[in-house]
């Protein structure tokens, strides 16, 4: 299949209570491996790109990569921009043609946030591209994004409110969950989620991801949420997948970039088939 959007992918992830990996991605790499995981798991996957990434690497690079890499892929994909609050930046990846967008306008009051989500709905439509939202922040800081202070948490009709009124594709409530390593076990108030899914059947999608175990992945997963936002892990992954390869190569006096590519890719492509299958995601496509 080739790419396709954001609903087709979490629709049937949210029917069927299984989670697609939503993993943030950073240079050519990590895209094509992630890409080779999916295609090796038989998974779905959500590539998303931070607005440090964007601004870094640039949209039509990464549009240009993406399009060849995904030419003839045979797994659902789509490419998705992660946390973004400038609003020039979400304008500038649909016309591109990213798949969707996560407008996060967590920091406004929540009546402008509704606001300007709305706009945002509105202009993704035109691009046939869907929107991911959220009214409460998610903690922790990642790619310059985010604050370390917990917000203050809405209540269920403010959440059914904000998803009546915009019309977002997938909802992306604070749960007691965090951006970048857990220096604690985290106590998720996993029961929010039930609460939402029961009211207002919405896909749901879980942030700060790296850390969680097994089976809170899988309680989570089985109430709703079908986005799995995965960032740290793979930074982790990578750096130290290519720390452990030059410290060898320094050791054993040989240098030989291609080999450090081909290692750490086949690490990224590990990390991915792992996260499907605990997502249970594998074998979906």
């Amino acid at each position: 299949m080739p790419v396709t959007s954001l609903t087709d992918i979490v629709h049937r992830s949210f029917a069927e209570r299984y989670g697609v990996p939503a993993i943030n991605v950073f240079n050519d790499l990590t895209l094509e491996g992630v890409l080779a995981g999916a295609v090796a798991a038989a998974s779905p996957v959500i590539v998303q790109t931070s607005v440090k990434t964007v601004r870094s690497v640039g949209a039509g690079f990464i549009k240009a990569m993406w399009d060849e890499l995904t030419r003839d892929i045979p797994v659902p994909v789509a490419l998705h921009l992660d946390h973004c609050p400038d609003r020039a930046v979400i304008t500038e990846c649909l016309k591109h043609g990213w798949n969707s967008v996560l407008f996060d306008a967590s920091e406004l009051p929540v009546a402008e946030n509704q606001r300007q989500t709305i706009e945002v709905v509105a202009e993704a439509r035109r691009y046939g591209a869907q929107v991911e939202g959220e009214i409460e922040s998610i903690t922790g800081v990642e790619d310059d994004h985010g604050s370390d202070e917990e917000s203050m948490r809405q209540s269920l009709e403010v959440q059914l409110a904000f998803l009546h009124e915009t019309g977002v594709d997938v909802f992306a409530p604070a749960i007691g969950n965090a951006h970048g390593s857990y220096k604690t076990a985290p106590v998720l108030d996993a029961e929010r989620i039930t609460q939402i899914v029961q009211a207002h059947p919405v896909p749901i999608a879980l942030h700060g991801g790296s850390g969680l175990s097994d089976a809170q992945f899988r309680d989570l997963i089985s109430r709703g949420c079908a986005k799995i936002n995965i960032s740290t892990a793979l930074k982790e992954r990578f750096m130290q997948s290519e720390l452990a390869f030059l410290e060898q190569a320094r050791a054993q006096g040989t240098w030989d970039p291609p080999s450090l590519f081909r290692d750490t890719r086949q690490d990224v492509i590990d990390l991915v088939v792992h996260l499907a299958e605990v997502f249970g995601s594998a074998g979906k496509a």
